[in-house]
């Protein structure tokens, strides 16, 4: 079962935002957010994310303070399957979003149903659950933390189909498609270019990766020329 699921949603990958108070409506009735932010995901994560760079790891993750990010284990951070056959992952969404955010972040998780074993089930009281809030940027932890797992869908700049899709899949327990440990076979990390500052965001984590393609547009992947502004970060082997 724990490779089905990691191949579904490895086919996923392939085929395809702080709360002080009341809001006044930021956009236009009947104008979608992905209408408004042409931008590339990774480009949308990390401009959210300005100015709390200090507190993530590349970028937008959250280092979880009950275990080590980088290992799972005895299947500790994975998401249990149900009675079904099926990994169902409960949540909630704050009231903090307007009606058509949160359809926007339904909308993201329906494409799960549509193509992977994963469930995402309305909380009812069960112990480990996603809670879907808009902090300060774009943010998860990797893989099942434990309790309330907070991922933060800030309204300025994350609600987008594409970024709440890569923020659940850190979640769900996937890194970014650059930091797979086979990368070297695909791209070459430009280390000249990377500030000592930035250079642990490109570090390779310990992945399972079930001999699967590495996915160049995969919304698990940085942009070429992000996070260390012009500066040409891959060279890719095509």
């Amino acid at each position: 079962m724990k490779l089905m699921l990691l191949s579904a949603v490895f086919t996923l990958l392939l085929g395809l935002s702080a709360q002080t108070g009341p809001r006044i409506q930021d956009h236009d009735e009947g104008v979608t957010a992905e209408e408004l932010a042409p931008l590339d995901i990774t480009s949308r994560i990390l401009e959210a994310n300005k100015g709390i760079h200090n507190t993530l790891v590349e970028g937008d993750i959250v280092l979880p303070r009950k275990r080590n990010a980088m290992k799972c284990w005895s299947g500790y951070c994975k998401w249990r399957k149900s009675y079904n056959g099926l990994v169902e992952v409960p949540y909630t969404i704050s009231d903090y979003f307007y009606d058509n955010e949160k359809a926007t972040i339904e909308k993201a998780m329906e494409m799960f149903h549509m193509k992977t074993c994963v469930r995402f089930v309305p909380h009812r009281g069960q112990s480990d659950y996603l809670s879907i809030e808009s902090e300060m940027g774009c943010w998860s932890s990797i893989g099942r933390d434990g309790g309330k797992q907070v991922v933060s869908v800030s309204v300025q700049g994350c609600v987008h189909r594409g970024t709440i899709q890569h923020e659940l899949l850190h979640a769900l327990g996937f890194h970014h498609e650059h930091t797979r440990s086979d990368r070297d076979q695909y791209v070459r990390i430009n280390w000249d270019n990377l500030s000592p500052a930035n250079r642990y965001n490109f570090y390779k984590a310990d992945t399972n990766n079930l001999n699967t393609a590495y996915d160049y547009s995969s919304v698990m992947h940085y942009g070429r020329y992000r996070l260390v502004l012009s500066a040409n970060t891959f060279t890719p082997f095509l």
